[in-house]
């Protein structure tokens, strides 16, 4: 039987697409508890699944990815209306919106180290890129929603962004397949991200003695 070879950029579009549309969904959940508009709520989505990505890319001196290919946009646009009308359908849980935030934060940690790569930053530099690509989407949408970010909530969310990106990055070292790596990094950052949740996983608080 003849193996199916899917091309590494091909996936790694795909996948930003994927990251894209989560995050879009994940914002439209968290908007409505807000009881924001349509309008409102594809404002917080655009932020949401656009803004990481653009400030990575703003960063590395490269296109910003959503003005050199609309589809990220129409994509976006399309999660955010799709979710919102399915939100008006069904009843969904409150706090339904962490499942998909934390696959958009897994699949955008590994893009946005990928990206940093292939622009030729040091490694270091592409963890932290994969990291802003990851986390900064879910600050804006937490600040347009008043919200305090999750981010600094306490259950590791960034931690585990970087922890997925350093795998991902060791692995292509050694020469692992890079699909292979990409996968083991991105399902690291959402393993992590549903652990901190369920089991309430955090760095140690900074506290003063009285």
């Amino acid at each position: 039987m003849p193996q199916l070879h899917i091309p590494l950029d091909l996936l790694m579009y795909c996948t930003s697409l994927a990251a894209v549309a989560m995050m879009a969904a994940a914002a439209v959940l968290e908007a409505g508890r807000k009881r924001f508009d349509l309008f409102g709520m594809v404002v917080v989505a655009l932020a949401a699944a656009l803004g990481g990505g653009s400030l990575r890319d703003l960063l590395l001196d490269r296109p910003v990815f959503w003005i050199a290919d609309q589809t990220y946009s129409i994509v976006a646009l399309g999660a955010a209306l799709f979710t919102f009308f399915l939100a008006r359908v069904f009843s969904l849980p409150a706090r339904l919106f962490l499942i998909p935030d934390a696959l958009g934060l897994a699949l955008f940690t590994v893009t946005g180290t990928k990206a940093a790569l292939a622009w030729d930053a040091p490694w270091l530099v592409a963890s932290f890129m994969g990291v802003i690509t990851g986390v900064v989407g879910g600050i804006l949408r937490d600040v347009l929603c008043n919200e305090e970010p999750l981010v600094f909530q306490g259950t590791l969310y960034a931690t585990a962004s970087w922890l997925g990106a350093l795998v991902l990055l060791a692995m292509l070292e050694l020469e692992i397949n890079p699909s292979i790596a990409a996968v083991t990094g991105g399902s690291l950052v959402f393993l992590l991200r549903l652990a901190a949740i369920r089991w309430e996983i955090s760095l140690p608080y900074f506290t003063t003695k009285e």
